[in-house]
């Protein structure tokens, strides 16, 4: 076995992680019962985690080359912008006046 089939099978492996990571984020999302914040915490962690993941398999099944340094400066951007947006529009929403549900304001008012 070559280098090259091996860095596939591996790219191959690293791309099924993360496709797994985003399949359980995806579940997260759609439990009942959660809030607003909790849902755009999961869809950060989806993309952030899972779409990273997924991008570092691609580089590796198509071996070190100039694509996979788009890749990886891809993959950077991601990192950085990402949380960003994420805490942007989480902020927009409690400035807005969407205020969390918390379990101990929900025992004071019963």
């Amino acid at each position: 076995m070559m280098l090259q089939d091996i860095l596939r099978i591996a790219g191959y492996v690293v791309m099924g992680i993360g496709i797994i990571f985003m399949l359980f984020g995806i579940i997260g999302i759609f439990q009942p019962n959660k809030n607003f914040y909790y849902r755009i915490l999961v869809a950060c962690k989806i993309d952030t985690v899972g779409i990273l993941t997924f991008t570092i398999g691609l580089a590796l099944r198509h071996g070190f080359s100039f694509f996979s340094g788009k890749l990886f400066l891809i993959a950077i951007i991601i990192l950085v912008l990402n949380p960003l947006v994420a805490h942007t529009v989480a902020r927009s929403a409690y400035k807005g006046g969407y205020a969390p549900e918390n379990e101990s304001m929900k025992k004071d008012k019963l």
